[in-house]
């Protein structure tokens, strides 16, 4: 099987099923940093990064903005001075699908590259 950053986001709409509990578990494990939050009610991934100025916070926002356009998946981002955090759900289902494990996944993937 491929690892989750190989992965590509399917099409989800309101009657695809949230991540079971062993998928969590499993997905999770590709993604350890990642925290698991129950916000207002909704299960949600959740990730700070750091950077050592604005720019490259920005640079790192803009390039999760075009893997978003790119997989038809979008996050929540909040770019501050050397911090960008990510959420990761799945608006139509109020939860969490594979989907967003397969972005988390790649978002580690593009901080790793801007390193």
């Amino acid at each position: 099987m491929k690892e989750l950053h190989q992965q590509t986001c399917q099409a989800c709409t309101s009657d695809a099923s949230p991540v079971t509990p062993g998928e969590l578990e499993t997905f999770k494990a590709q993604i350890p940093d990642w925290e698991v939050i129950n916000e207002d009610g909704t299960l949600r991934l959740k990730k700070p990064y750091t950077f050592p100025d604005f720019r490259q916070a920005l640079t790192f926002t803009n390039q999760i903005g075009e893997l978003a356009e790119q997989e038809g998946h979008h996050p929540a981002l909040l770019t501050e001075w050397g911090k960008v955090t990510v959420l990761w759900w799945t608006h139509a289902i109020n939860g969490l699908h594979k989907n967003d494990f397969i972005m988390a996944a790649k978002t580690d993937k593009i901080r790793e590259n801007l390193r």
